[in-house]
């Protein structure tokens, strides 16, 4: 019996069953109207604090450590000489083996990039805040839910993608991430967000004591482990201070989330997760779960964030590291849309930070005796954008320090426009809600 026929037969009988990860509502099926640029986006928050220096300039060291080393860590995505000295950032002891790119043209040699884009807050969470909603909301507080919607609910709402078609990949369920799903704004709220999958949490220890065997308990005489089940999956969102909204979806979809659930635990035993060549990191390891679920669901709309490299607060060495691994990561996920045949040739993938970082160091040193970088300052404002797929233009790159081009938010009407056309993009900017000069990346091209 095909996986399909499994999922009519079951879902009948399905009533009593305890389903994860976290699952929304189906909303109505999206309308074909034929002015999508394309049918998949991949939205990659390349979050922890990129420093413009380090990654899009490629200075290396420099411009940080007064060391006259310059050259490219990043080199799946921009176009440029990899360093030649003092080489920190890959493998084995001390870092002196670099990475092998994965692509053989790069993504920025692919489609565009923007050099200097302006970021709505030096700071992660509003960073975030601001890739997913589109405004700069600086009153957003951690521990609190979006104050206006986020591109989840604009998808769900007026497109009509369905929730077993938008996910939020997160790198754990720390630092309030989980809460960016979908927003308190009156009209919006759960019933239009994301799914939500840390997987890294979910086949974590506690993840597999009490989710690998996908057992089915029947709620009169195995009351017991299905409350040890809530325990858990509300102890994911109780670091963040919020319990589970009570969520509704077909039975179709939670036996679909229970395959695709056992499917990965049987993967993760047999070690086949798809994860990147160099996989020795969170964020990497988030990665390999994310090709699996796009190879899965073929979502509409997959964010997955990232932030190992926010580490540059006291170890500038193992910044550079994290930072050559998300590149690496990032052309993972691309050659990864490649391999999937209804994705293939059908994707734009778009990547940014949160924010940047300072200009000058801080005090702390590490094991190398390089200086660590914060971010407050205007310099932390700096970041760069990356948008590669169908119809983006090739080779462009637009933009410099001393005429930025582009904001944060607007990745927000960029996806919008890229699933639902002008129509979808331009509900999205009448809505009042976006940071006021937010614009589609193509009308900026």
């Amino acid at each position: 019996m095909d996986r399909r026929k499994f999922l009519n037969n079951t879902a009948k009988i399905a009533a009593g069953t305890i389903i994860a990860p976290y699952i929304l509502p189906s909303g109505r099926l999206f309308a074909q109207t034929g002015s999508q640029l394309a049918e998949h986006v991949v939205y990659v928050l390349f979050a922890g604090g990129v420093r413009q220096q380090e990654s899009v300039l490629q200075r290396y060291l420099d411009d940080s450590q007064g060391l006259p080393y310059g050259g490219n860590i990043m080199y799946n995505t921009f176009s440029g000489a990899a360093p030649t000295q003092k080489i920190v950032y890959g493998t084995g002891a001390g870092g002196p083996n670099p990475i092998p790119a994965i692509l053989s043209q790069t993504l920025e040699a692919q489609g565009t990039v923007f050099k200097e884009v302006s970021s709505s807050t030096a700071g992660h969470y509003g960073g975030l805040n601001a890739l997913l909603q589109g405004n700069t909301a600086n009153t957003q507080g951690l521990k609190s839910k979006p104050v206006y919607p986020t591109i989840f609910e604009y998808l769900r709402k007026h497109g009509g993608f369905p929730a077993s078609k938008i996910w939020f990949v997160g790198n754990g369920i720390g630092n309030s991430v989980p809460l960016l799903n979908y927003s308190n704004y009156a009209g919006y709220g759960p019933q239009y967000g994301a799914n939500f999958f840390a997987p890294t949490f979910t086949f974590g220890d506690d993840g597999v004591d009490y989710l690998s065997n996908a057992k089915v308990y029947h709620p009169e005489d195995q009351l017991s482990p299905m409350y040890q089940m809530k325990y858990f999956l509300d102890n994911s969102f109780k670091s963040v201070g919020n319990s589970l909204p009570l969520l509704n979806n077909t039975e179709e979809e939670k036996q679909e989330i229970k395959l695709f659930i056992k499917e990965m635990f049987d993967k993760t035993s047999a070690g086949t997760i798809d994860f990147p060549p160099v996989a020795d990191n969170g964020d990497l390891q988030t990665i390999g779960y994310a090709c699996e679920l796009m190879k899965w669901f073929k979502p509409a709309l997959t964010v997955v964030n990232m932030s190992n490299v926010d580490g540059c607060h006291s170890d500038f060495t193992g910044y550079l590291k994290n930072l050559h691994r998300a590149d690496h990561g990032l052309g993972h996920i691309w050659d990864c849309i490649q391999s999937i045949p209804e994705m293939a040739g059908n994707t734009i993938m778009i990547a940014m930070p949160e924010c940047g970082r300072n200009l000058e160091p801080n005090s702390i040193k590490d094991a190398n005796q390089w200086y660590a970088y914060d971010h407050s300052d205007t310099n932390a404002r700096r970041v760069f954008g990356v948008m590669v797929g169908p119809g983006v233009p090739v080779g462009l790159q637009l933009g410099s320090e001393q005429t930025p081009i582009g904001l944060t938010t607007d990745g927000v009407p960029t996806i919008a426009e890229i699933l639902g056309g002008p129509a979808l993009k331009n509900q999205v900017l009448g809505s009042g809600f976006l940071a006021p000069g937010s614009e589609s990346w193509f009308d900026r091209v």
